[in-house]
């Protein structure tokens, strides 16, 4: 299987199945003497796990994280980082009765059509779970990036701006966002007359036997200018293979994204100016910050569609590995909305392709 690792200086690829043993990440192209421990990475690991099991799911994961290689006396070498968590809490049993039958929305079908074989407990290596590998990774990223950008106030967070047909603040309509509320909320919303809303959809779908589908908004403020190639390696590209490689996603636009099909020119360019210290800035962000697939100072906006969790309670049709038709439901332990969990992995991914153009345009 090809296709486990992302980054060009900042390498990371990831490893472990969903009811393995263990699963794990290793990055190449650190750089050294960056402060890094254990915490560093906990910290981002504990705001994966879910916190409501009322609309999440119950698996409950110890996740404890142990650096392996790449740091010594608190501080990065720059050979490869290698960190480890083990699995402890799996239910295998749940995919027992299934294991001969595809489940509709999951990898079942395609992976036993591309490889002749697949873990049928959790999905293996096409589970949510594998996305534990890079919120480490992009832990890392961040710690790297708070060092080597000491001067700019670069930050990335994310929050749900839509779950089934309530929409939520977005950058676009409120400038100020509440991060306290965000981070205080199971559902990562930033207005709580919202919050209150998505929650009961997203509970009832969940006693329906059912699940949600949702749109999260991930924003990087403060990012450096010139971040991105102008070809085949534009910012956005990038962007967008990171995030559409998140299980779950189903479609990324960057600034005002589909809607600037129905305007003008004159009215979607993001017109510049200069303030009395010679500094430019842009009067509108359209654009979403990148520019010709260059980063040009503004808040780099993306918003990522989210598909409802495939494994559902209600009873689907589908047929098994000998082809037989037959009627399945999905038992087991998972989420009716995957928006929330999403957002700190999709701010993982952007936090690992922003430090591989900034190290990559150190280099030029």
């Amino acid at each position: 299987m090809a296709g486990n690792s992302i980054g060009t200086i900042f390498s990371v690829t990831t490893w472990g199945e969903s009811h393995g043993p263990a699963l794990g990440v290793i990055i190449d192209g650190c750089p050294s003497n960056i402060p890094l421990s254990d915490k560093d990475i906990q910290k981002e690991v504990d705001r994966r796990k879910p916190v409501d099991p009322k609309i999440s799911t119950t698996r409950h994961e110890k996740d404890k994280v142990q650096i392996l290689s790449g740091v010594f006396d608190g501080k990065t070498t720059g050979t490869p980082i290698s960190v480890v968590i083990f699995n402890d809490d799996m239910h295998s049993q749940d995919y027992e009765k299934n294991k001969n039958s595809f489940r509709p929305g999951h990898a079942d079908f395609t992976y036993e059509m591309k490889y002749g074989i697949r873990d049928y407990r959790g999905g293996g290596r096409s589970s949510g779970r594998e996305t534990v590998s890079r919120v480490i990774a992009g832990a890392i990223a961040g710690k790297v990036m708070k060092h080597l950008t000491k001067t700019r106030d670069l930050q990335i967070y994310g929050h749900t701006i839509q779950i089934g047909d309530v929409h939520a603040d977005s950058y676009y309509t409120a400038r100020k966002l509440d991060k306290k509320f965000i981070e205080k909320n199971p559902l990562r919303v930033s207005n709580k007359d919202a919050f209150k809303k998505m929650y009961k959809i997203v509970e009832d779908v969940r006693k329906e036997g059912d699940s949600i589908g949702a749109v999260i908004e991930i924003i990087v403020e403060n990012p450096p200018i010139g971040l991105g190639e102008p070809v085949f390696d534009k910012l956005e590209a990038d962007l967008s293979h990171a995030f559409m490689s998140i299980g779950g996603v189903k479609g990324v636009e960057f600034g005002i994204g589909f809607e600037v099909a129905g305007l003008k020119g004159s009215e979607n360019n993001d017109s510049m100016t200069a303030n009395k210290k010679g500094e430019i800035t842009f009067t509108s962000n359209n654009a979403g910050g990148i520019v010709g697939g260059i980063s040009n100072g503004n808040p780099i906006i993306a918003r990522l569609a989210i598909k409802p969790t495939p494994s559902i309670a209600k009873l689907q049709h589908t047929i098994t590995s000998d082809g037989k038709i037959t009627d399945i439901q999905v038992h087991g332990r998972h989420d009716a909305c995957l928006a929330p969990r999403i957002i700190i992995i999709a701010e993982a991914m952007a936090k690992i392709v922003i430090l591989d153009h900034i190290l990559r345009a150190r280099t030029i």
